[in-house]
């Protein structure tokens, strides 16, 4: 059967997107590995929040290398002590989880590591797509956009889960390669919508672009 020249280009696009993110997350890696994990992965996620946030909200692909890597150094101090902070806060909570034993206290832990998981999912992305800046701003905002958007969450998260049970159940090479980019890629899906709405122009504002009449 052979192909129509609609159905070559969309598996074209295709293949050309499932390489771009297998590249992103390789990059993702990278950056992290090369900051020793506490130092690397603030700045590796917010590199890749930026250019996810390019592509999905924009259409934009640069080239993902250089664009990849002049991101990871655009907000280091930032991205660093955001990425160390959910690191260590995380380290704080697993150390609880394994030595309390009273189940409100567990409870309560557990209550926390869903609200640091919704900051980490969402943060980066308001670093690298909003004008908010200060690190309890951005906090607040990555959580009011998570709760914000709860059903799309809940909804992304458990097609995240699924994939990733799916890739390690018949497909475990498949893990180190979009392990890492397919929670960033939803993320980056479910504030598409919510991002273009905020950033839209209203009506109530002039249209400083349009041509005077002559």
């Amino acid at each position: 059967m052979l192909f129509s020249f609609d159905q070559f280009t969309a598996l074209n696009r295709l293949l050309g997107g499932l390489w771009r993110l297998i590249l992103l997350n390789l990059l993702w890696t990278g950056v992290t590995l090369l900051g020793l994990g506490v130092l690397g992965i603030g700045p590796a996620s917010y590199a890749l929040a930026r250019y996810l946030d390019r592509w999905i909200r924009h259409g934009e692909t640069p080239p993902t290398v250089r664009t990849f890597w002049r991101d990871a150094r655009e907000q280091l101090p930032a991205s660093m002590a955001m990425g160390a902070l959910l690191l260590g806060a995380g380290a704080v909570i697993g150390v609880n989880l394994l030595s309390l034993t009273d189940w409100y206290l567990r409870a309560a832990n557990h209550l926390a590591l869903g609200v640091l998981l919704l900051i980490g999912g969402f943060v980066f992305a308001v670093m690298a797509s909003t004008e908010v800046r200060g690190v309890r701003r951005r906090i607040s905002a990555a959580l009011l956009l998570g709760l914000g958007s709860l059903h799309r969450t809940i909804l992304g998260a458990a097609a995240v889960i699924v994939l990733e049970l799916l890739m390690a159940r018949f497909a475990v090479a498949l893990l180190p390669l979009l392990g890492a980019v397919l929670p960033a890629l939803a993320v980056a899906l479910i504030l598409r919508p919510v991002l273009t709405e905020l950033t839209a122009p209203t009506a109530d504002e002039p249209r400083a672009l349009a041509p005077a009449p002559s």
